[in-house]
């Protein structure tokens, strides 16, 4: 017999249903300043590559440490929030990664990191930083119905387009203008400001809102269902990733972008990719079509890639709007689906184990995002970058299996 089960942790008084909406916005602002690290430092991909005098190759081990480090730690602070609660686990995360920002001001700027220093930083950053989506994640399932989860979750999730946007309009502006100290600094200020708004609001709701239901079904490690969405999310974000961490160099050694062309190009991405996160989420919460939808947003991933595989081949790249366009619709149709996929993978688990869950999601992530910077500069050495995209929508492809099929009515 399923019972009923409180999550246990320090209750702030007298708090209404309304106050969710100020816990989505820490969660938000939250993931939104880790992003701004993890997706909107690579957009200065071509000046960390030349102020530290790097190789494609070396600025591939650079940008994935940070994927690295997330990989490693996901799972573990998922646990910890589950166990622990969401409040102490994401303000430990967010004041630690404003603290080794502010160290890499001074030790990880070109006059004064190696190499090996500066992966060091990078994959220190990710340990930290990964304790955020699980913890943010947990408190808006606690915090929200079934009814509400979906464009709530969607909201969330639209932190990493957003922090990625921020980045992408302001990072390569300071690397270049005011070199990489100025970079982390910024970077630094974003994580203690969350983490002030985190401490301000952030709490577990009242008994009388929410009450987690400790179902029957397994844990979400012993839960094959979970892994293979789990799957779906790592495979998916490949090509994703392959935007974010490689975009900036295709665009200015294949067609030649300059630095506002490129910040443009990425700004507007992003700013598509939060647009239909948001619809993502209403729409699937109306119509209740979370895996249908999910199944198709792989179809529609995959086709984008390869139209841009094509493009470049026939040589667009001499075309730099219509290049431009076609990688923003690539990069939209493969950012657009994680609300409704992390809804559906922290539903399947239970509310009282989202963390959990989130964090399997999220290693398998970071994972891809470790491995597609080592593996782009491999397959240009091969090959070109038209041979990239397709790839990119080959990956794509493969998590359609993955996503279960849509329930029988």
């Amino acid at each position: 017999m399923a019972t009923s089960f409180v999550l246990n942790s320090k209750k702030a008084p007298a708090l209404g249903g309304g106050h969710r909406w100020k816990v989505l916005g820490v969660g938000v602002a939250a993931n939104a300043s880790i992003s701004a690290a993890a997706t909107g430092f690579p957009t200065t991909a071509v000046w960390v590559r030349t102020a530290y005098h790097l190789s494609n190759g070396h600025l591939g081990v650079v940008l994935g440490a940070l994927g690295l480090g997330v990989a490693l730690s996901e799972l573990p602070w998922g646990i910890l929030t589950d166990k622990w609660g969401d409040r102490p686990v994401l303000l430990t995360g967010l004041f630690s990664t404003a603290a080794v920002l502010v160290a890499m001001t001074l030790f990880a700027t070109p006059a004064t990191a190696s190499f090996g220093w500066l992966v060091f930083a990078m994959c220190v950053l990710g340990i930290l930083g990964g304790s955020v989506n699980g913890s943010s994640g947990r408190a808006v399932m606690a915090w929200f119905g079934e009814g509400e989860r979906g464009l709530a979750m969607s909201i969330r999730q639209t932190a990493v387009p957003l922090g990625g946007g921020i980045g992408a309009a302001v990072l390569p502006w300071l690397a270049s203008s005011h070199g990489f100290g100025a970079v982390f600094g910024a970077l630094a200020a974003l994580c203690a400001l969350s983490g002030v708004f985190a401490w301000r609001w952030l709490h577990e709701p009242p008994e009388t809102t929410h009450r987690a239901i400790r179902s029957e079904i397994a844990a979400p490690l012993r839960n094959g269902l979970v892994w293979r969405v789990v799957l779906g999310i790592g495979v998916l974000c490949v090509p994703q990733f392959a935007v974010l961490s490689f975009a900036t160099i295709f665009m200015h050694d294949a067609a030649r972008f300059g630095v506002s062309a490129i910040s443009a190009t990425m700004a507007t991405l992003q700013l598509g990719a939060i647009a239909m996160r948001v619809w993502s989420g209403r729409h699937t919460d109306r119509h209740r079509n979370r895996r249908a939808y999910l199944r198709v947003s792989t179809i529609a991933a995959c086709a984008s890639f390869v139209a841009l595989g094509v493009a470049t081949a026939l040589g667009a790249v001499r075309m730099p709007v219509a290049l431009a366009a076609m990688l923003i619709v690539a990069g939209v149709c493969v950012s657009a689906w994680h609300g409704v996929a992390y809804t559906e993978l922290a539903t399947l688990a239970g509310a009282e184990r989202a963390g959990t869950a989130l964090g399997m999601a999220n290693t398998a992530v970071f994972a891809g995002f470790f491995l597609t910077p080592l593996a782009i500069p491999l397959v240009l050495a091969i090959g070109s970058w038209p041979l990239v995209w397709f790839a990119a929508g080959l990956c794509a492809s493969l998590a359609w299996p993955l996503f279960p099929r849509p329930a029988r009515a």
